[in-house]
């Protein structure tokens, strides 16, 4: 099959041409006209299927409102379209192992161990190439059983140590995170107040039984060769830390200098494509923009909203120096050599026909998607 009239967007280049996809592989890509049935892309963007190394969006999907549960598989086929018409054909979605609740979901240790292994039984019959991208929170050392058991039954693909305690990483601002509290959840501020002073109080652990915890945590995935990655990094002296533990990757760095030690210490970066759409972080820290600029960004995620990919990414490509291959390295290339993935993440034959088609004039709107050659998504304006 020929996808032809394209507009491609390759590791170094922005070329007219077209793709040949057999056997859910990449088997030609020219630049000359192809003759004979395609499908014509009509000088569309044509490129690599997303990458998105950590979307918090099956929370969103099984507790759509407060206190109102879905079934696990509606949630799961409500994710996977969700994620295809946005342009993602490999995805990680990021499960939280914190226990009590946040924002009304639930969380606790057999309900996120229930959600990954519903994941995995479905990767089969599901659109995108679904991955398992374990959050574990360094304050609850009592889960690191529950990850290993997941690790050692081959479920889960990626690790980030999180510590969202109050007064670091993502909420080092107390007062902002106590207004944010209070409106999200229509109380008084004395009483988000009290919540934040209690989530502080809970999670207070020696120092000694978090580094043990983290030696334990960062063991555990070496053995496995699962990779890791840090979140709301804060400092360089916790990225330091962080990249001693073997972590190859900083999600959401929350300052400037901890953005530049990441560098020093060969750790990728990766931020939210909203925050590059919006310009700014709703929590008030570092622009993924400010990053880009600096040189430190190389990795957008989708973080909670899938469909800001592609228009983040087109936002970034008027600045990146590579300029639109640059942009979207970020969330194909790059992504892929980050996290093992060798058989995805450009345009190039031999590699999994994981293609999707944008139309940048329509705020990057996804028209068709492949994934290994099979058809994923497709909104009727290509004529198939």
């Amino acid at each position: 099959m020929w996808l032809s009239n394209a507009t491609l967007v390759g590791p170094d280049a922005v070329y007219s041409g077209a793709i040949r996809i057999a056997d859910g592989r990449i088997e030609e890509i020219t630049r000359d006209p192809v003759d004979g049935e395609a499908i014509d892309c009509q000088g569309m963007l044509l490129t690599p299927g997303l990458i998105d190394m950590h979307g918090d969006m099956i929370e969103q999907e099984l507790e759509p409102r407060a206190q109102v549960h879905f079934p696990t598989d509606v949630a799961l086929n409500a994710l996977d379209l969700r994620l295809a018409a946005s342009g993602v054909t490999t995805a990680y979605a990021a499960v939280s192992f914190a226990a009590g609740t946040s924002k009304g979901q639930r969380r606790s240790y057999d309900h996120t161990s229930d959600v990954i292994r519903a994941l995995d039984a479905a990767r089969p019959r599901l659109r995108v190439d679904h991955k398992v991208h374990a959050r574990f929170d360094i304050t609850f050392q009592d889960a690191l059983a529950v990850v290993e058991a997941l690790i050692e039954d081959g479920t889960v693909d990626l690790v980030s140590l999180m510590d969202h305690t109050p007064g670091q990483g993502q909420y080092r601002d107390i007062e902002r995170f106590a207004r944010q509290l209070a409106y999200a959840r229509g109380i008084e501020q004395g009483q988000a107040e009290q919540l934040v002073a209690d989530k502080i109080a809970d999670r207070a652990r020696p120092a000694e039984v978090i580094a043990a915890t983290l030696r334990d945590i960062a063991d555990l995935c070496a053995r496995s060769g699962v990779p890791m990655a840090s979140h709301d990094d804060d400092t360089p002296e916790k990225v330091e830390l962080m990249a001693g533990l073997g972590v190859r990757i900083s999600e959401f760095p929350v300052t400037e200098d901890a953005a530049a030690a990441c560098r020093a210490h060969g750790l990728v970066t990766a931020m939210g494509a909203p925050n590059a759409l919006r310009g700014q972080s709703y929590s008030g820290n570092l622009s993924a923009r400010q990053a880009h600029a600096l040189g430190h960004l190389d990795i957008l995620a989708a973080d909670y909203h899938p469909a800001a990919l592609m228009p983040a990414l087109l936002i970034l490509a008027e600045t990146d120096p590579r300029g639109l291959p640059g942009a979207v390295a970020m969330a194909t290339d790059t992504p892929a050599r980050a996290l093992g993935l060798s058989d995805r993440g450009r345009l190039e034959p031999g590699l999994r026909a994981d293609l999707a088609v944008f139309d940048p004039a329509s705020a990057g709107r996804c028209l068709a998607v492949w994934s290994a050659g099979r058809l994923i998504h497709w909104d009727g304006t290509l004529r198939m």
